[in-house]
């Protein structure tokens, strides 16, 4: 089918043609709403006009940045990698995977299950909302995913059709090479101009050449670690949830990179809602739920990586007797803490970027209080970078908590 671009009107048409479709809707008259906020796509929600429960997600990549406009342009063979990475992950992670019911390459669509009980997280989360299940959650989908499509699970040949499934998703990396690692902390069009002109913190991160020789380490490790397969683009906006269900979506961001990456993007949007809430809200109780959730994702995280590691006998990496139970423990237990510092050093590198950066984050950018806004800003920079200049020497969650908690103090 050659592509064209739908819209609320020509998308009930076409999905009409899709016997699967078809068939779950059941000729019931339908009706479609674009709902998406996101940067990259276009998002539909098409339900049933008599029951309004009987709904799909609709998602269509179109050959721009939506975010910038059509002058950006941009390949619609993200959603290849979407729909492999939905696919995969589904396979690893069931419980935190939406059912899928469509996909088509050639009009880089996907149709899946509309989760109707569940809220975006960083809503949920600005609004103070606690969901006791989602560290358990979340720290599960980090832990299978991770694990089980890295070196220490795979043997070779996998490991390497992974790569090949994966690596050629070049323009999302690229783009995260430049929003994430590099525009963000320069003068550079795509930035937030308004808030940049004149804008002593902008000067302040522009010229601070400690922090970007640090965060040059980052990306080059961002772009040439293949350890496992990751989502990419894992902040709160891609998680969706209720008290009792989590649901990790939009992987259009995926390919085989370092293991830190998801789980500082994560940590990154959980520092920067506690941020919102030291400033606008001035929430002390939720504040403590936003540490202890930070707290219990990296610990429960560890304990689980460590816990399938120690059942895998032979991958590509080690072979069942190539050394001993002590040393493979000791060896595990060492390999763990680099995956907790690297991911502290690129949460830095997430926050960071959202200040100026193209893609804000409405819990920040959102703030109406111009002071109250700066302020924010201030501490989101202050904490990112005490993440990148100290991650390496970081051990502990706790040692991430002190940092959020003395930064925030003044």
């Amino acid at each position: 089918m050659e592509y064209r671009e739908l819209d609320v009107s020509s998308i009930i048409e076409y999905l009409l043609s899709v016997d699967e479709v078809a068939s779950y809707f059941g000729g019931d008259d339908l009706k479609a709403d674009e709902i998406g906020d996101g940067n990259l796509n276009y998002v539909y929600l098409v339900s049933s006009v008599s029951d309004s429960n009987k709904a799909l997600i609709v998602k269509q990549a179109v050959p721009y940045l939506r975010c910038v406009g059509e002058e950006f342009a941009l390949g619609r063979e993200r959603m290849t990698y979407e729909i492999r990475a939905l696919s995969k992950f589904k396979e690893i992670a069931p419980d935190f995977v939406p059912d899928i019911y469509h996909v088509s390459e050639d009009m880089s669509i996907v149709v899946m299950q509309y989760l109707e009980n569940h809220i975006i997280l960083r809503g949920g989360l600005t609004d103070a909302k606690k969901y006791p299940n989602f560290s358990e959650h979340v720290s599960s989908y980090l832990a299978d995913t991770l694990f089980k499509t890295s070196s220490l699970y795979l043997n070779s040949t996998l490991k390497r059709k992974l790569i090949d499934e994966f690596n050629s998703n070049t323009e999302l990396c690229k783009l995260t090479e430049d929003f994430v690692f590099t525009f963000a902390y320069m003068q550079n069009e795509t930035n937030d101009a308004d808030n940049v002109k004149d804008n002593p913190l902008a000067q302040k991160l522009f010229s601070d050449m400690e922090f970007k020789e640090k965060v040059l380490d980052l990306k080059y490790k961002f772009m040439t670690s293949t350890d496992a397969l990751i989502h990419g683009d894992l902040h709160t906006g891609s998680i969706m949830l209720n008290e009792n269900e989590t649901f990790v979506i939009d992987p259009e961001f995926a390919y085989v990179g370092p293991f830190g990456f998801d789980i500082g993007a994560l940590l990154a949007n959980l520092a920067n809602n506690y941020v919102h809430h030291t400033i606008v809200t001035k929430d002390e109780e939720f504040k403590e739920y936003l540490l202890e959730t930070i707290k219990e994702i990296i610990e429960l995280f560890e304990s689980k990586f460590l816990k399938l590691w120690e059942v895998q006998k032979n991958s590509a990496l080690l072979i069942d007797g190539y050394i001993d139970d002590k040393t493979a423990q000791k060896y595990r237990e060492k390999f763990v803490k680099r995956i907790l510092q690297e991911s502290i050093g690129f949460a830095g590198c997430k926050m960071a970027r959202r200040v100026f950066g193209v893609a804000g984050v409405a819990e920040i950018r959102g703030i109406e209080d111009k002071q109250k806004r700066h302020d924010a800003e201030a501490l989101v920079l202050k904490i990112a970078r005490e993440f990148v200049m100290k991650y390496e020497k970081i051990d502990s969650a706790e040692q991430v908590l002190e940092i959020i908690k003395v930064n925030s103090a003044g």
